[in-house]
């Protein structure tokens, strides 16, 4: 889990497909199939299934809409929303028997290569939706409330996807290297109380990513008036 990620398919020298791709792979491709499966049976009367799911996607709603606002939250909610149940399963597939033990499957947010691109579609989503509010208030939010502010406040746009990847990939590689000399040291016991633990973990750390990345997107959207 704490070892180095290993290349499994080199592709033309450039790209490298490692176990965290591959384990990548497999998870959207689970969430194709179960959208496919889910827009073919959507009914007026829902199911079981379909109440579940629907309840979900109401609560997340309301948690990006209580950040950024009803209008905003539900503009950027497929994004956000996307993006958190994305984090949530790569987080989730750490915790599956043998994920992490073998070079060909590792849990995708414990790469810090992931992460980073996550927080660079972050920093684009951040950036796209300041120039779409308007040139002039993209351009204004620099130099407020002095200009003197504008090498730090360029600067700070620069870190915030970095801190989000480093602070996701960080807690997640940390918790597998715990978990993985527990094992070592006692492998009764000690590994299942973490593994209980982690259940929580990786849902707060969706959540934490989600939540930063939405208070940021308030940040570059936000009226002059407010």
């Amino acid at each position: 889990m704490g070892e180095k990620s290993e290349v499994l398919i080199p592709i033309f020298g450039v790209l490298d497909v490692t176990g965290e791709v591959v384990t990548m792979w497999i998870i959207l491709a689970v969430l194709f199939v179960i959208c496919l499966i889910l827009r073919g049976r959507m009914k007026e009367r829902p199911g079981k299934f379909q109440n579940m799911v629907e309840t979900g996607v109401e609560y997340l709603e309301n948690f990006f809409c209580g950040i950024l606002g009803r209008e905003k939250g539900r503009k950027y909610f497929p994004f956000l929303a996307t993006l958190f149940i994305f984090i949530l399963l790569c987080n989730y597939s750490g915790l599956i028997p043998g994920i992490g033990l073998t070079k060909y499957a590792k849990a995708p947010t414990s790469s810090l290569s992931v992460t980073l691109g996550m927080g660079i579609y972050g920093f684009l989503l951040l950036q796209i939706a300041g120039i779409c509010k308007g040139v002039k208030h993209y351009f204004k939010r620099f130099i407020s409330p002095v200009a003197v502010m504008l090498p730090l406040l360029v600067l700070d746009e620069f870190i915030k996807p970095f801190s989000l990847a480093m602070r996701l990939f960080g807690n997640v590689f940390g918790e597998e290297t715990v978990m993985e000399n527990l094992y070592e040291i006692l492998p009764i016991g000690a590994p299942v109380i973490m593994m209980v633990l982690s259940i929580l973990f990786c849902a707060l750390q969706a959540v934490v990513f989600t939540m930063l990345l939405s208070i940021y997107l308030d940040e570059a959207t936000e009226d002059e008036e407010e």
